[in-house]
C-alpha cells in the first residue's frame, strides 16, 4: 500500500480475497498527475506514469496484493526518468511478459500527494467519528455535533464547539474561543481567549492563545502564535489558490506551517503560505508565499 493514500478495510479486505497479482484501480475525473491504467478483459493492459493527455480515467490507486513472481520483475526493473525504482515499471514488465495482472475498482480512496491534501482527508475521516469527553468541560459551554475531548484536556467557560472536533489529551481550550467543525487538535495544546481554528489540523504541543484567526490550515507541533496572529485564507477576489504554481484546487487555503514556528504579537499570514520549520515571523510582519525553514520575517 503507497504510504501517501487511504483506503478503506472493506476495499483491503476484498482485496486479499484474490490468487492472482492485482493493482486496485478507481476512476476520477482529472487523471493527470497519477498513473493511468489500461484495462482489456477483465486484466491490466498497459499502465503509464502521469500522462499529459491521459488516455483513460482510471488510475492507480495504489493497493495492490503480490504474488511470489513480482520480486523476480523488480530485479529486472531499470531506474525510471525520474531516478526511481517504480514498482508499476515492474508490473507493466509482467504483463509484457505476459502474467496475468488482475485489477479490483475500490470504493473509497484519498490521495494525499501535497500537505493541504491532509484537510481534505481530515475533514473526511472526522466526518465518520463519534463524540466522547474524557477531559473536565466548565460551565457555559456550547458543544454542538460530535466533539472528542482527550483525558486531562479541560474545556473552560464560554468555549463554543462545533462538531466534527476531536481534542487530544492535556489540552487547554478556552475560555471563550470558537472551534469550528472540520477541525483535528493534537495532545498538549493551547486554545486561548478569543481564538478562532475552523478546519485545521493543529499538532501536538502548539499554543495559540490570544486573538488568533487559524483557517483551512495545516500547524506543525511545537508552534507559539503572539497574541493578535492570523492567518488568510481566501483570496479577495474569491479565485483558486495556487502555492509556488501549483493549483490546490481549493478556493479556501490558510498556511501549511512547519514544526517550531513563532509569531510576534498581530503577525500576519497569507493565503496560501508555507513556512519551514523553526521560522520566526516578528511583531506586525506579514509573512507570504513559501519561506525557508530557519528564516527570520521582521
Amino acid at each position: 500500500m503507497n504510504g501517501d493514500i487511504i483506503a478503506s478495510h472493506k476495499d483491503i479486505v476484498s482485496l486479499t480475497g484474490n490468487s492472482d497479482n492485482t493493482m486496485s484501480v478507481i476512476e476520477v475525473e482529472d487523471a493527470r498527475d497519477l498513473g493511468v491504467v489500461e484495462v482489456r478483459d477483465g486484466r491490466v493492459a498497459h499502465i503509464y506514469e502521469k500522462m499529459e493527455e491521459p488516455s483513460s480515467c482510471m488510475v492507480n490507486a495504489g493497493l495492490y496484493l503480490f504474488t511470489p513472481h513480482i520480486f523476480d520483475a523488480i530485479a529486472k526493473t531499470s531506474k525510471s526518468p525520474r531516478g526511481e525504482f517504480e514498482i508499476t515499471d515492474s508490473l507493466q514488465l509482467m504483463i509484457e511478459q505476459g502474467y496475468n495482472i488482475a485489477y479490483q475498482e475500490i470504493s473509497y480512496w484519498l490521495n494525499l500527494s501535497y500537505p493541504w491534501d491532509l484537510l481534505s482527508a481530515n475533514e473526511s475521516l472526522l466526518a465518520g467519528t463519534q463524540g466522547q469527553n474524557l477531559g473536565e468541560i466548565e460551565d457555559n459551554v456550547v458543544i454542538k455535533g460530535p466533539v472528542s475531548i482527550g483525558e486531562n484536556t479541560v474545556v473552560r467557560s464560554g468555549c463554543y464547539i462545533v462538531g466534527p472536533v476531536i481534542i487530544g489529551r492535556d489540552c487547554d481550550i478556552g475560555p471563550n474561543c470558537y472551534i469550528r467543525p472540520s477541525t483535528s487538535i493534537g495532545s498538549g495544546c493551547r486554545i486561548g481567549a478569543a481564538v478562532e481554528v475552523k478546519n485545521s489540523i493543529i499538532m501536538r504541543g502548539t499554543k495559540i492563545p490570544h486573538h488568533n484567526y487559524v483557517g483551512d490550515s495545516v500547524i506543525g507541533e511545537g508552534c507559539n502564535f503572539g497574541s493578535g496572529t492570523k492567518i488568510a485564507n481566501l483570496r479577495l477576489e474569491k479565485k483558486e489558490i495556487t502555492v509556488a504554481g501549483i493549483a490546490t484546487k481549493r478556493r479556501k487555503l490558510g498556511a501549511i506551517i512547519g514544526d517550531g514556528v513563532e509569531t510576534g504579537i498581530n503577525a500576519g499570514i497569507n493565503v496560501g503560505s508555507v513556512i519551514g520549520n523553526n521560522t520566526v515571523i516578528g511583531p506586525g510582519a506579514i509573512a507570504s508565499g513559501v519561506i525557508l525553514p530557519n528564516s527570520r520575517i521582521f
